[in-house]
This record gives structure tokens, sequence and C-alpha cells, in this order.
């Protein structure tokens, strides 16, 4: 297979495993093992972006903020955002080059710091739900609120937390950077779903702290480069109606009605497969020769091959 290109979106499996400690040095052991499926994939002829998530990473970065504030001025989200896009990028970059080494397969592999525009009027910044960061008294977080103007929603009874928008990213600051690069480089971007920024009057940029969603990001960049799969990587072989029930159906190949329906019944929830689903057939819509596959990093190789998965295209 040659001259194919793939969108590879990397799930919280892909770099953390749960029960390992939530060091560095833990991830990037994680992230090696990542890279060998991906390299595979790479070996197979597939022109390959990485878009990875960042939800841990980016909370523990504005954990050590905060603590440190009073040695140190904390860091805006949006900045933690752009910490958390380098140190994954650079264990990928690492892990990747080593496995594409093992294979004899000599291409580069880079990671840009990617900013998302989304738009400032996005009905997600009127009723931000995204908790960020470490747990507050009441107390400390009606100060936080005062003193910052931070939204802090109580979090089921363990706490009060900061709580920012998830809005839906339009454009991708850095594809043209990415298009020149695609021929010839593997890149990672818009890791975290991108640093979200609003466009000025004046034309410029400016950092808001807000939570893209690394499935819609995903989407954006595959659709944007025109790309032929959008291949979203999870803890699950294939998507499924009646999760965990005992009339569970896993889905193979589903057109993008079928999948519309499915979400429209509930069967995928909010925080988990819902923005798969979503990206999925946004992608599929775009163009009938578009394939979207939700699988598990470890049948990747397989689902590429139409041997397991949940693909959803335009129709059968």
């Amino acid at each position: 297979m040659g001259f194919c290109k793939l969108v590879i979106a990397l799930g919280g499996n892909a770099l953390q495993e749960s029960g390992t400690p939530a060091t560095a040095e833990a991830q990037l052991e994680v992230v090696k093992k990542t890279c060998e499926y991906i390299a595979d994939i790479s070996c197979k002829g597939y022109e390959t972006a990485i878009v990875h998530g960042n939800g841990p990473q980016v909370g523990r970065i504005l954990m050590s903020s905060e603590a440190a504030k009073d040695v140190t001025p904390s860091m805006p989200f949006d900045v933690c955002g752009a910490m958390s896009q380098g140190y994954i990028g650079y264990h990928i970059q690492q892990a990747l080059r080593k496995a594409l080494d093992k294979r004899n397969k000599k291409v580069p592999v880079v990671t840009l710091i990617t900013q998302s525009v989304v738009d400032r009027n996005d009905d997600a910044f009127k009723s931000p739900t995204k908790p960020i960061g470490p747990f507050y008294t009441k107390e400390e977080a009606d100060k936080l609120k005062t003193e910052k103007g931070y939204t802090m929603k109580e979090d089921s009874g363990r706490g009060w937390r900061r709580v920012v928008a998830s809005p839906v990213p339009k454009r991708i600051v850095e594809l043209p950077a990415i298009k020149v690069l695609w021929d010839s480089t593997i890149c990672v971007a818009a890791g975290g779903g991108g640093i979200p920024v609003v466009e000025k009057e004046d034309g410029s940029l400016e950092g808001v702290a807000a939570v893209i969603d690394k499935d819609l990001a995903a989407e954006r960049l595959a659709e944007d480069m025109n790309a032929d799969i959008l291949m979203i990587l999870t803890e699950v072989e294939k998507a499924a109606i009646n999760f965990n029930k005992p009339n569970q159906i896993n889905l193979d190949h589903i057109t993008v009605a079928e999948a519309e329906k499915y979400m429209e019944e509930g069967h995928f929830a909010a925080g988990s497969m819902l923005p798969k689903v979503k990206a999925a057939i946004m992608f599929a819509k775009a163009d009938p020769s578009h394939k979207a596959i939700i699988t598990s990093l470890y049948k990747a190789v397989d689902a590429l091959e139409d041997k397991t998965g949940t693909i959803i295209t335009l129709d059968k």
C-alpha cells in the first residue's frame, strides 16, 4: 500500500498505563511500546500524522505551576498546553525514531507546537464543563473566582475544581507547515487538540483557557489535509451499542446514517466514545472516499486491513 494519507488520534492509554507511576520515565516506556505499532503502520506505506491527547499531563503541569506560585509565577493554561505538546511530542519523536531505525526506515519525525483557532462565541464558553487541575476547598474556590475570574464547580463530593470550555476547533494555524512537511516527515501535531486561540480584530492570535477534544482536532487535520483515513485509537477493539450490557453488540462496518442513529439513541458515553464517533461521522461525511476507523492500538494494523475495528463511511 502506498501514498495513503492517514491521521492517527492516540488515546490516553497509548501514553500512560493505569496503575503505573505518573512520571515522565513511565510515560516514555509506554510511548516506546505505542511507537512500535505506529512504526509498523508507517512501514506499510502510509503517510502518517499523529495527534495525541494531553489530559493527565497538562493537569499535572498546571498543578505543579499552581503549587509553586509562591516561588515563581504560575503559568496560564494555554502555556501549560504548549508545554505538554512539547514534552509528549519529544517522547514520541524519540521512541518512534528508534522504532523506525530498527526497521531500517529513514524518515524524520517532528513535533509542531500547534494552535487551533476557536470561535470566541462558541456556546462552550457560556457553560464551561471540562475540569482541570487540582481540587480546592469551597473557600479556596471562592477566592479563585474572585481573584482570577475562574469558573469553579463542585466535583462529585471530592472538592471544587476549575472548569474550562471545550470549543470546536475551526482552523489549525500551522496547517501550511504540515502540508510542506507531509510528503517527507511524520508530523506530531495538534497535541491535546491544539492550543486554543482566538483571532483578534487586528488578525493576531490570543490564547484562551480551554480544552479542545483531540479527536475533533484530529478530524480537522485529516479533513484539511484531505487524508484518506482517520484512525481513532482507544482502549477497545470496536465501538459498541448497549455497551457493558448483556445485549452488547460490537459494531463492524457502519454508515454515517447508522452511526448518527446510534448516537441519537444515546449509545455512546459523553466522556469517552461519543467524541470519537462524532469525529468519525464528520470525517466520513466530508467526502464519500473517506474512511474513519475506531479501534485499539493493538489492532491498528489489522483494522487498516479491514480485519477488525469499527469502520464508518458515508455509504456501505
